[in-house]
């Protein structure tokens, strides 16, 4: 359950938070590094996730007490609108936004269903297109700052990851996009681009051997882009950045 803005600003003991921050895709992997750390910083956070308990679950292991939890699709516009309307209405003007919401359907391009490529489009790039067009109404007064996470893949590309590729790919040209409309109204959008991290997605892979192609020789740690994300949220000069976080692995593919 949401409080009410002045419930929430009686139990403030060492002063307001800094900024109120939205991460979709915030229940697990690099959304919940990042959730974690910006509670860790003193920005209230809404951890958002298709599942209501998951997204929840997070909040609640947040340092401090004023966290919560919401579910929504963002491939689907009106969940997209009423969660931010909820956000707006009971928590007050985002700051921050992070999409880091996102999922794979990795195979060759002659083998990819199509209703594969459009849950990968929808999800990794129309649903951020969604989520930033509706928070910048938020941010408009009071400016604020974006992070969507791409890949590396979508800089440098990966046979049998061509749908994926095309979805981070956009991401990225979508960032640089907005960052040039909006710079004017002190809203600053950048990207994070990670490349193999111990998350859900790199489950199945073999880290002994895909490390050995990483000039840092390992995977990386969801908190290891998590600073990255946070670094960029908080840096008030830097708007259009493309920041890889990959180990070296761009330059050996």
């Amino acid at each position: 359950m949401i409080e009410p803005r002045d419930e929430i600003a009686s139990k403030r003991s060492k002063g307001p938070m800094s900024r109120l921050g939205v991460v979709f895709g915030g229940s697990r992997g690099i959304g919940r590094a990042v959730a974690q750390l910006l509670a860790q910083r003193r920005h209230r956070v809404v951890v958002i996730s298709r599942n209501q308990e998951a997204a929840q679950a997070t909040a609640d292991t947040l340092s401090g007490v004023e966290h919560v939890g919401l579910a929504c699709d963002i491939s689907k516009e009106h969940e997209v609108q009423r969660t931010f309307d909820t956000i707006t209405k009971t928590c007050g003007p985002v700051g921050f936004l992070v999409n880091a919401a996102g999922i794979n359907r990795d195979a060759l391009l002659m083998r990819c269903k199509s209703e594969d490529m459009v849950s990968v489009l929808h999800t990794n790039l129309l649903g951020s297109m969604l989520t930033c067009r509706a928070v910048l109404r938020s941010m408009l007064s009071n400016g604020g700052a974006i992070v969507n996470i791409g890949s590396v893949v979508g800089v440098k590309g990966n046979a049998g990851q061509s749908v994926y590729s095309a979805s981070k790919a956009g991401l990225e040209g979508f960032t640089r996009s907005l960052a040039k409309e909006v710079a004017s109204r002190n809203i600053r959008v950048n990207l994070v681009a990670p490349g193999l991290i111990r998350t859900d997605m790199t489950a199945g892979l073999n880290e002994e051997e895909y490390g050995k192609r990483i000039p840092l020789g390992r995977f990386g740690d969801p908190q290891e882009v998590a600073h990255a994300v946070l670094f960029l949220l908080e840096s008030p000069y830097i708007t259009g950045h493309v920041l890889l976080v990959d180990g070296g692995l761009q330059l050996t593919m």
